[in-house]
This record gives structure tokens, C-alpha cells and sequence, in this order.
């Protein structure tokens, strides 16, 4: 992670063998699980306690016994494991979220991605994830309390990170970056920053909104659709029910989870398309303006309306 000087050393080994400063559950026989992280001299403590040190080198799968007798199965955390347990001051966005947002943003290793909006890292990790080694991520942070808990969450439960950069400023302001490949924002309001979206994105890209209520949803909806540099846009949210099942029992369970947040998916339009776009715009006005001078402006106006028509899925060579 950069920031003048500011680097995390500890490596990610995804190795089966457990070892100092890995994060790790701890799950009791009823399911209940308690997340650690394995620090030289600093005992674990949930009921009883265990010194650190005796489960390096201990396989993932095995079970430890603290010193009240009471035994818990070691593993370390998935992604989904990790997420409700990180340390935080802000809401995170859920896993349930996550993998949407990843999939439907298109991010992929190489990428070139910005960040808008860090949290408490959640979403931070999964790109980082997803961009791997030869990707870049730049996160913009406003809040300097958000961007050292993302700071630690990245250090502790991701490892180093030096492609990561994290700039603390109002990104309404604009982005230092041009020709990113993606752009996430967890703002309030996304409509207002997407003229510095557009200039950040290259023609190609994709932009992705991540916002509570139904009424930033229609405010973000309708800005994006109000523009010539954005298209494709789409808006879904996700809603996830898991399943008991134990012998002749197969049900839904009581409680789901539904209604987080709405995730709005925009394509960034090339320049040309822009430029045309407003010579039609411009044509159309200057069709306007010529009344009774003998001009078919029903004529002209179709011809700038047939020119934007899709061809509504219809591939066929004829």
C-alpha cells in the first residue's frame, strides 16, 4: 500500500500450514466463531485462553483445546468469513454484495481500478484480490479514521500491498488517474461525481454505484441516463436465503438476507459517440429555429432518430 511512505511488509501465504500473524477462526461446537490473529507473546482469549505459538505449523482442519477444556475447530477465514467479523466504524458491503459487484464490474487481473469511498477495506480486499500482483488499485478516502481502518483491515487480513495507493481527498474534485479500465463508488451521491468519472474512465470501461435507498437508485438512474458518455445501464440488488437441512428437515431458514444496498452497472461511451451526439443535438436545434422557412423538419428529425435506433438484438446477416 503507498501513501508517501507508508508500506505493510507481511506476505499472504495461502499455505496449509498455520503460522504467526495469520487470521484465524475459532468455531465452538455450537457454530459460534471467533475471529484472531495469531501475535507472537499475545495469548488468544475467548473463554479460556492459548498461547499463539502452539498452532504454528498446526494443520488448517485441526481442532485446539484452550486452557478451560473447551475445544474449537481452527480454520482460517474466507472471504465470507472474514467480511462480518471486520473490525469497523462504517458499514461494510456484504459478501452476498461482493461477488456481484466483482462480476458485474468486470474486474480482472491487470486491471486498473478505482475505489471510491474505502470503509472499513471490505470491498478493498476483494479488488485487491481480483486485480492481482499486476493490477492497480487507487482508493480515495475523505475521511482519514475510514482510511487507517481500511489501512489496518488490508495489513492484517490481505498482507502487503504495494499496488494499492490511497489518497485521502473529496473525489467530487476529481481524480488525478485517466484510462482507468474500472470505477466503483460508495458515495451518497454518485450523480454528482460522474463528470470526474468520465474523465477517469477510459471508452470501454465500466462504472459501479453501490447505494441504500430507492431514491439515490432513481436520482443515479436517471443522471446516467441524462448523458451521452454513459449507456448499457443497468440496476439490480441481491437477496440471499440460506437452507436448513438436517435428516427429513428441508426448509428455508427464518431469517434471511434481503435488501442491502442497489448496484448500478454503467458502460463509458467513447468520444466520437459524444461528439456525435451533440452535433444530432445541435442539428436538432438548429432544425428548430428555421420555422417557415420551407424546411421538412419532421424529415430532419427523423433522420437524427433513426440514426441513434438500436437494432433491438436482431443479428441476422439479412
Amino acid at each position: 500500500m503507498r501513501e508517501g511512505h507508508l508500506t505493510f511488509k507481511r506476505e499472504y501465504n495461502l499455505d496449509h500450514l498455520l503460522k504467526e500473524n495469520d487470521a484465524v477462526l475459532f468455531i465452538d461446537r455450537k457454530g459460534r466463531r471467533y475471529l484472531k490473529v495469531l501475535r507472537r507473546g499475545k495469548k488468544l482469549e475467548i473463554r479460556g485462553d492459548l498461547a499463539p505459538e502452539s498452532l504454528y505449523g498446526l494443520e488448517e482442519g485441526s481442532r485446539v483445546k484452550f486452557s478451560n477444556g473447551e475445544k474449537y475447530l481452527v480454520l482460517r477465514p474466507t472471504y465470507a468469513d472474514l467480511i462480518p467479523h471486520l473490525p469497523r466504524a462504517a458499514q461494510v458491503i456484504y459478501p452476498k454484495d461482493t461477488g456481484p459487484l466483482l462480476v458485474w464490474g468486470d474486474v480482472y487481473p491487470g486491471a486498473t481500478v478505482i475505489e471510491g469511498g474505502v470503509g472499513a477495506g471490505a470491498l478493498t480486499i476483494a479488488l485487491l484480490r481480483a486485480v492481482g500482483p499486476t493490477g492497480h488499485l487507487i482508493s480515495y478516502e475523505l475521511r482519514e479514521d475510514f482510511a487507517a481502518a481500511a489501512r489496518r483491515n488490508v495489513a492484517t487480513f490481505f498482507g502487503d500491498a504495494p499496488n494499492w495507493t490511497i489518497k485521502l481527498r473529496d473525489l467530487y474534485e476529481g481524480f488525478d488517474e485517466t484510462g482507468v479500465d474500472r470505477l466503483f463508488i460508495d458515495l451518497p451521491e454518485p450523480g454528482r461525481a460522474l463528470d470526474v468519472v468520465a474523465r477517469a474512465l477510459r471508452p470501454g470501461g465500466v462504472f459501479v454505484s453501490y447505494v441504500p435507498t430507492a431514491m439515490q437508485l432513481k436520482d443515479t438512474v436517471e443522471t446516467l441516463q441524462r448523458r451521452p458518455d454513459f449507456a448499457e445501464i443497468e440496476s439490480f440488488e441481491t437477496l440471499m436465503r440460506n437452507w436448513h437441512v438436517k435428516g427429513m428437515s428441508v426448509r428455508p431458514v427464518h431469517r434471511m438476507i434481503a435488501h442491502s444496498a442497489f448496484i448500478i452497472v454503467a458502460r463509458r461511451l467513447s468520444d466520437a459517440n459524444v461528439e456525435m451526439h451533440a452535433d444530432k443535438v445541435a442539428e436538432g436545434a438548429e432544425v428548430e429555429g428555421q420555422e417557415g422557412e420551407g424546411v421538412d423538419h419532421a424529415h430532419i428529425l427523423d433522420e437524427v432518430n433513426d440514426d441513434d435506433d438500436s437494432s433491438d438484438g436482431d443479428f441476422s446477416d439479412d
